[in-house]
C-alpha cells in the first residue's frame, strides 16, 4: 500500500459549485492556500471533458505537491496515471482494484456508517476509509447520517487513516477531529465560498487547534 499521508483538509470538486470556467481557478486558490488533497468528482457522462479536466487538475496538484484523487472511475485514474482513487459500494471490488493496480495506487473507500465495511476494506488493502454523512449535506441530501461515536470506534479498531465527510464546515468540524478523524472532506464549505482561500484558512485552523488541544492533554 502507498505511504501517502491522508490528513488535513480534503477538498472535493463539485460541478454545481465549480462551473467549468471556475474549476481550475478555484482549485488553484485552494491549493495555493494550503490544500494538500484534492478529489475530482464529476458524475457526468462526458468522458472527453472529464479526461481533460482530470488531467489538468492532476498537473495542478503536482505543481503544488498535493495528492490528486479520482472519484469512482478506475479507468480514468489509469489513463492519467493518477496517484489515488476513491471508490464506493457501487464500484469495482477493492480486492480486484488492488490486483490490477498493485500497491502503488492510493485507494480510499467510502464506508458510510458501516464500521464492518471499513474493517473489510482495511483487510483488503484500503489506504484510508471515509465515513459520513455526519451533518446534513447539500451535495448529498438523501445520504444517511453517521453518528459521532462511529469515529471513536473506528479510531480504536482501525490502523488506516479515517476521513469524515458530509456537511462539514469550519464551525462543526472540531468535534469530528476530537472524535478521531484524520481528515475532513469538504465540498461546499470550501468551493462554495466566494473566497476559497479564506475558507481554506478557516478549515485549516481546525487542525491547528486540534493539535494544540492534543498537546495540552498529553502534557
Amino acid at each position: 500500500m502507498t505511504t501517502t499521508a491522508i490528513a488535513g483538509v480534503y477538498g472535493i470538486t463539485d460541478s454545481t459549485l465549480m462551473p467549468r470556467d471556475a474549476l481550475l481557478c478555484k482549485s488553484e486558490a485552494a491549493l495555493r492556500a494550503g490544500l494538500r488533497i484534492l478529489q475530482y468528482r464529476d458524475k457526468s457522462d462526458d468522458a472527453a471533458r472529464r479526461l481533460r479536466e482530470a488531467a489538468a487538475l492532476h498537473a495542478l496538484c503536482r505543481d503544488y505537491g498535493a495528492l490528486f484523487v479520482v472519484n469512482d472511475d478506475a479507468a480514468l485514474a489509469a489513463k492519467i496515471a493518477a496517484p489515488a482513487l476513491h471508490v464506493g459500494r457501487e464500484d469495482a471490488p477493492l480486492a480486484e482494484l488492488r490486483r490490477h493496480f498493485g500497491g502503488s495506487l492510493c485507494i480510499g473507500v467510502s464506508c458510510y456508517d458501516d464500521l464492518a465495511r471499513a474493517e473489510r476494506a482495511q483487510a483488503e488493502g484500503a489506504d484510508y476509509v471515509a465515513f459520513g454523512a455526519f451533518f446534513p449535506s447539500p451535495s448529498k441530501p438523501d445520504t444517511s447520517r453517521a453518528p459521532l461515536h462511529l469515529l471513536r470506534e473506528a479510531r480504536r479498531r482501525l490502523q488506516v487513516p479515517v476521513v469524515a465527510i458530509g456537511g462539514i464546515r469550519a464551525d462543526n468540524g472540531a468535534d469530528l477531529l476530537a472524535a478521531g478523524a484524520d481528515a475532513l472532506a469538504v465540498i461546499s464549505a470550501l468551493f462554495g465560498s466566494a473566497d476559497v482561500a479564506a475558507a481554506m484558512r478557516r478549515l485549516q485552523a481546525l487542525f491547528v487547534l486540534a493539535g494544540g488541544s492534543q498537546t495540552m492533554e498529553e502534557s
